[in-house]
């Protein structure tokens, strides 16, 4: 038993303040609900929990007694309204409310609160050769702003969380060692996708009528290489077999027209490629049921949840090489140059004729997967939080 007394500190009650501006949909949002609807103030020590954002992303928030929501609405449609917002009203504010902690999960911030905590969940702007993708855009001078604002971020706060090794060695590699506290917590997997790996079948056992499925569900963009996948599936089809590609997710329109492209050229009547689009999240678990095999071919990832759910969805995978993946799929997936569409066939084609290997993968992944779980997400970041809850002023740089 300590005989430590306890000191005045220890009795200060934890009030976290959460700046939620910038975050309105995908997995920033999905974090957020995630870990407000599984945190506890007794068991994670915090006395309340303040949040501002946008109405929209504080309706699909659960009610809780310790959960204090302020609208704004009417402050920061737009990102100078919202950087004017955050500079000059949200600090005060946020002082005002009596915040012990600042958590800013969107990763950027310039006011000057005393005890910010900061998340890096998008990587893409600390990628120069991804950048090179989307060539001399608007979007690419918009992501290489905010990738000045949120080095500026992550060099003054008192702790940074990353979700990844992979992520927290990529951003250090352009802003230098952080003055403050780090710490890699990886998001969880919501339990709709955890599905047991079904018996795998002989390649034999399909037919056009009753096909094989391969999934691959990722918003269409540059870096997310659809149309070298669809080469690979076309491979495929040409020595006989029985596949077929579901492709599920948003789009980024340049790269929606150069998927367009590639499904014209190699199947023109879409008789093998099936593009759903966007299908909620809510309903997504069930595309991966009716899968038989998941293929992951991004090249830029900071934690792709999708990786996380087609793992827990008991399917074998066949994914990209680069990022996090081998990091997050271990020895439990086969992987692939996301650049070579050969490459790609030949990690299909792999698996496919390998039944017992695809039930072997199938069950290691899908074990693999059980270790990310939002329970662990919470416990981890809260106990992050009360790291600072006494420290004495933001990091100077």
């Amino acid at each position: 038993m300590s005989n430590k007394t306890p000191s005045k500190d220890d009795y200060i009650s934890l009030i976290i303040g959460i700046d939620a501006s910038n975050l309105r949909n995908g997995g920033g949002v999905t974090h957020l609900i995630e870990l407000l609807r599984i945190a506890d103030p007794f068991l994670h020590k915090f006395d309340h929990i303040i949040i501002w954002g946008g109405s929209e992303t504080l309706n699909m928030l659960e009610e809780h007694s310790w959960l204090v929501k302020r609208d704004i609405s009417d402050s920061y449609n737009g990102l100078i309204k919202r950087t004017f917002w955050q500079r000059f009203y949200f600090t005060q504010a946020a002082k005002d409310a009596g915040c012990n902690v600042l958590f800013v999960p969107g990763g950027s911030y310039i006011g000057n609160f005393s005890r910010v905590v900061t998340m890096s969940q998008n990587l893409l702007p600390f990628q120069m050769s991804e950048l090179r993708r989307f060539g001399w855009t608007f979007f690419t001078l918009k992501l290489l702003l905010l990738r000045l604002v949120q080095s500026y971020t992550f060099r003054r706060a008192n702790g940074v969380i990353f979700l990844t090794k992979y992520s927290q060695d990529a951003v250090l590699k352009i802003t230098g060692m952080l003055n403050g506290k780090l710490s890699i917590i990886p998001h969880g997997i919501n339990p709709r996708f955890e599905n047991k790996p079904k018996k795998q079948l002989s390649i034999s056992d399909y037919n056009d009528a009753k096909p094989f499925h391969i999934i691959y569900v990722s918003k269409v963009d540059q870096y997310k290489h659809q149309w070298h996948v669809i080469e690979a599936v076309a491979s495929l089809r040409k020595l006989g077999l029985p596949v077929v590609l579901d492709l599920v997710g948003g789009s980024y329109i340049p790269a929606l027209k150069r998927m367009k492209a590639s499904i014209n050229i190699l199947d023109e009547k879409q008789y093998w490629v099936n593009y759903h689009g966007l299908i909620p999240f809510s309903e997504l678990h069930h595309m991966y049921e009716k899968a038989d095999l998941g293929v992951f071919a991004s090249s830029c990832e900071n934690m792709p949840n999708i990786l996380l759910e087609t793992m827990a969805s008991g399917l074998p995978i066949a994914c990209s090489k680069m990022g996090p993946m081998p990091e997050v799929l271990g020895e439990a997936g086969v992987y692939f140059d996301p650049e070579k569409s050969e490459d790609i066939f030949r990690a299909l084609h792999y698996l496919i004729k390998s039944p017992l290997l695809r039930m072997k993968l199938a069950q290691d992944s899908y074990d693999l997967s059980r270790q990310y779980t939002w329970q662990r997400c919470t416990d981890e970041t809260f106990k992050f939080l009360n790291e600072f809850k006494n420290e004495k002023r933001i990091i100077d740089v």
